[in-house]
């Protein structure tokens, strides 16, 4: 008998022994990251093949899960125009020595810059050396315009920085020798336009410059050209015949001015006048944002706020042509996948429509998944600009931006401020999941969850941080901590489940951005409290809000309001605005001239500083 029992309880742990040793369920998630972090998508780039292809298959996933496209629209794709690149439109140069015959030059000899403005010029000639100006907030004198009068000439500048100096000298020259900086430099002086050689002496000597992917629309306010090095050595050749004495050689000016010392100054060059063209062609392509929604049961008719939205973007930076690429040139042109930025907030997004899809809840839910965030938010800026819902039906919205990376349990939870129910709902959720939550009440991140702020729409973003692979080709899919992510989907379908089965939807707080007005603190920064608004075609700022509590809306600026002048520097574009901030001082009230309509308005702001 006992025998027989010991034969029955072993047989019995034999049999339950699988339940000890099977795998665990297959993961919501990593099907989702593997496809659209692949090789085929090749790094997913707005407009791109790749993102188009990404786009069809997180349509594909919607449709599966019963999700429907938006009422009154026949599919899940909101397309959106954006500015993808740029190429030459039919530059030309002329260069004529007293009033003889011009030596005319066109491409590829000259080529216009991404940023220039198209024009016709014609004027006398001045050498501003490398064409940098640092200003004084910086401690160190340099002005390449101290001695020279530019107005009303055209302006011409070596590219880069003094090849010679020493390194702490070099590190501030680099900081101002952005090519847009230099042409607003010239522009602010009254140039009639500028352009610029790569020197003998520089990298990529006497090479044009290529006309690079440029996000903004606007260009710089001056017509602006590159020439090749035999251009421009023609140039002051033609100098010297003109002067009858021996001007130097490009060479030995820039071996001058390589020193990095700051009296070496430029020269007009004698009896040279120049006639040139600027043409570019502004490339426009269309990118896809991916919205769909999961209808209520029964009725929404007695919620005054009847959705609640989900959502993250889906694009990356293709190859890294961006600019934004942190790739070693050993990687410098892979693709970059986008593993963790951003297919595994994609990834969530979808886990998170597929668990509330076998789910009845109060409120719609909305599903979007965004593109052209890589290049200034464009695609949820775009949704915000022509919502096909009403913003101010929106209960709240949940964002998700490189959720797939979790350290030490931390998940830092953004944008909690935007209401006061935020942080019960957390807690209440977290219980079951069991996060080290890291509550951050600033809504304004550089994520999606920044223009459903400004639009006055409840919001929550969801982040596990950087990483050293950050916009890198090494952001792969074998990197992501799947459980984890698991988990977070798990924790916001549990967040967007109790907004869309309440009745009152959350208040909307208006976050003010922390600012301090202690000039004395150290690694602090000048703020003014602007948002830029990335995607519209202006001359100057265009603002896509303020920050609340922030010098901007302090002083009576608002979304909508066109900044063309602050402290007396003309502004043209978010770059002309990005290089006056350095003009400012904290605490220090400067003039600002904006347009409000058609109406030209002035008021006095008072830049505030933050950490």
């Amino acid at each position: 008998m006992t025998q027989r029992l010991l034969l029955f309880v072993a047989a019995a742990l034999l049999m339950a022994a699988p339940a000890f040793t099977q795998t665990p369920p297959p993961s919501k998630t990593r099907a989702h990251v593997e496809v659209l972090a692949s090789d085929r998508l090749e790094g997913r780039m707005a407009g791109s093949p790749g993102e188009r292809l990404a786009g069809d298959y997180i349509a594909a996933q919607l449709a599966r899960i019963g999700a429907r496209p938006l009422p009154g629209h026949r599919d899940m794709f909101e397309s959106f125009e954006f500015t993808a690149g740029s190429h030459d439109g039919g530059s030309r140069l002329s260069i004529a020595v007293g009033g003889g015959p011009g030596l005319d030059f066109d491409v590829p000899e000259v080529q216009a810059l991404s940023f220039s403005d198209d024009g016709d010029v014609s004027g006398p000639v001045v050498f501003a050396g490398y064409g940098l100006v640092v200003p004084e907030s910086q401690g160190y004198a340099y002005d390449s315009y101290a001695t020279l009068d530019v107005k009303d000439k055209v302006v011409v500048v070596l590219r880069y920085f003094p090849e010679d100096a020493d390194q702490p000298t070099r590190a501030i020259l680099a900081r101002y020798s952005d090519l847009r900086y230099k042409a607003m430099a010239a522009r602010q002086r009254g140039a009639r336009a500028i352009i610029v050689v790569t020197g003998p002496r520089s990298p990529n000597a006497g090479l044009t410059i290529p006309m690079s992917f440029d996000t903004a629309i606007a260009g710089s306010g001056i017509p602006a050209l590159s020439m090749t090095g035999a251009v421009a050595d023609a140039l002051f050749a033609g100098a010297a015949r003109r002067a009858g004495t021996a001007v130097p050689s490009l060479r030995d000016i820039q071996q001058q001015l390589d020193s990095g010392n700051p009296h070496v100054a430029g020269f007009t060059l004698p009896g040279i006048t120049v006639t040139l063209k600027a043409a570019v062609i502004r490339e426009r392509q269309r990118a896809r944002n991916v919205v769909a929604y999961l209808p209520a049961a029964g009725g929404t008719s007695r919620l005054t706020k009847p959705w609640v939205a989900i959502g993250a973007h889906y694009d990356h930076l293709g190859r890294g042509g961006l600019g934004s690429s942190l790739a070693s040139k050993e990687e410098a042109g892979g693709i970059h996948h986008g593993a963790d930025d951003n297919a595994s907030g994609t990834a969530a997004t979808l886990a998170i429509a597929q668990t509330l899809s076998k789910e009845k809840h109060r409120r719609n839910v909305l599903i979007a998944l965004w593109s052209a965030e890589e290049i200034g938010l464009i695609g949820s800026n775009a949704f915000i600009t022509t919502p096909p819902v009403p913003l101010d039906q929106i209960a709240a919205y949940v964002n998700f931006d490189m959720v797939g990376r979790m350290q030490n349990n931390r998940l830092v939870v953004e944008a909690t401020g935007t209401s006061p129910v935020w942080s019960r709902v957390l807690e209440r959720a977290n219980v079951a999941a069991g996060f080290d939550l890291i509550l951050q009440p600033d809504p304004y991140q550089p994520t999606d969850v920044a223009s459903f702020n400004q639009a006055g729409v409840v919001s929550l973003s969801f982040t596990t941080g950087s990483h050293a692979d950050y916009h890198k080709p090494s952001d792969t899919a074998d990197k992501i901590d799947y459980e984890d992510l698991d988990r977070i989907a798990d924790l916001a379908s549990a967040i967007v489940r109790s907004i869309a089965d309440t009745d009152a939807a959350p208040a909307f707080t208006k976050v003010d951005q922390p600012t301090t007005t202690r000039s004395s603190l150290a690694g602090v920064r000048v703020t003014t409290g602007t948002i830029p608004d990335y995607a519209t075609e202006v001359k100057g700022l265009l603002l896509g809000g303020v920050t609340g509590g922030g010098p901007a809306e302090k002083a009576g600026l608002t979304k909508g309001d066109i900044v063309i002048e602050i402290a007396g520097q003309t502004i043209a574009n978010i770059y002309d605005y990005t290089y006056a901030l350095e003009l400012l001082k904290i605490d220090v009230p400067v003039k600002v001239v904006y347009l409000r309509g058609a109406e030209r308005r002035e008021t006095m702001l008072t830049p505030a500083a933050r950490r």
